[in-house]
């Protein structure tokens, strides 16, 4: 659990296409083994310190002659923004993906004194 300080908490959120590889037989749809996709995701406001960050998939297409496989995390997260990754693996055949996030954290705040 992440307790914070003050009433300056923020909620931000989004949705990204992370590919469509069906249409130009790209690698998550066309390839085998470990794959992998980066999307990088900036925060509308620049949060204080990293914010808690929850992502889903909220979209798959998938070829259903294999295995489904799928890991989507959030990864190097900072105040600016995050690393959206998508994995797979092994012969599984993914068309397309479409990701939701949503962060929450504290915002900066002109009453809290940074003294280091």
């Amino acid at each position: 659990m992440k307790r914070f300080q003050s009433n300056s908490i923020a909620i931000d959120q989004g949705s990204n296409v992370m590919f469509s590889d069906f249409s130009n037989n790209g690698p998550m749809w066309s390839g085998e083994g470990p794959r992998e996709t980066v999307t990088k995701v900036e925060f509308t406001e620049t949060y204080r310190e990293p914010p808690m960050v929850h992502v889903a998939i909220s979209m798959w297409d998938t070829g259903g002659d294999t295995n489904q496989r799928a890991d989507l995390r959030a990864e190097k997260i900072t105040r600016k923004g995050f690393n959206l990754v998508f994995r797979t693996w092994g012969d599984s055949r993914v068309a397309r993906i479409r990701a939701d996030w949503m962060s929450v954290g504290q915002m900066p705040d002109d009453d809290i004194w940074d003294v280091d």
